[in-house]
């Protein structure tokens, strides 16, 4: 059986061919594929979305975290990477 083509969609990653452009009409899922050079490990959300490889993308899928199914693991994954942004969030909370 003939293996179906696939896309590269980051370091290390892929997809059947195709998928990506589906993918990226769902909601926070705009940037499935864009970011083919970032290694799996710098990416917050799932299959290549929220690039989280230097401290502007992360503040930036901070602010957009909201458009994905699950914003808290986004969340996670960037407090995780980059804790002083946790301590600045922290910091601003009302009391």
């Amino acid at each position: 059986m003939k293996e179906k083509a696939r896309t590269k969609i980051g370091k290390g990653m892929s997809l059947p061919r195709g998928e990506a452009s589906e993918l990226r009409k769902k909601p926070g899922m705009g940037s499935v594929g864009k970011w083919k050079d970032v290694a799996k490990s710098n990416f917050a959300g799932p299959k290549g979305t929220f690039p989280i490889n230097d401290m502007p993308h992360a503040r930036n899928a901070l602010a957009r975290a909201h458009f994905s199914a699950d914003p808290e693991a986004i969340k996670k994954k960037v407090y995780a990477k980059y804790p002083g942004l946790k301590k600045r969030a922290q910091e601003r909370e009302p009391k």
